[in-house]
């Protein structure tokens, strides 16, 4: 049960991260005329609480006179959420590195 906890928690590291590099690509991008920053869609993996996945929705590029459709403050928002969801992510494994040594403790 604590190596699922821990696989939970490091796949949603990963896609946190993940997440995080993409709307730090999206701020990069704010003055690229034409850019389109791509969506972050997280899914619960099968079966249920064994992880989350990360895909981004595509990147199309507009009209190259176009403004640049990057929404700051979307942005900002959606960076503060995906640090805290890495933060949740990270003390999931560390509670489940906790437990699974005191299992481990327990048996010898």
């Amino acid at each position: 049960m604590a190596i699922t906890a821990i696989n939970a928690g490091v796949t949603g590291l990963n896609a946190a991260e993940r997440a995080l590099g993409n709307s730090a690509n999206a701020v990069a991008n704010l003055n690229t005329q034409g850019f389109q920053p791509a969506q972050a869609v997280f899914q619960e993996n099968t079966p249920a609480g064994s992880g989350v996945t990360l895909s981004l929705r595509g990147q199309q590029l507009s009209q190259a006179d176009a403004p640049s459709a990057t929404n700051l403050a979307t942005e900002t928002t959606n960076s503060l959420v995906y640090k805290a969801q890495f933060d949740l992510s990270a003390k999931v494994v560390q509670a489940a590195d906790q437990n699974l040594g005191t299992l481990i403790d327990i048996k010898a």
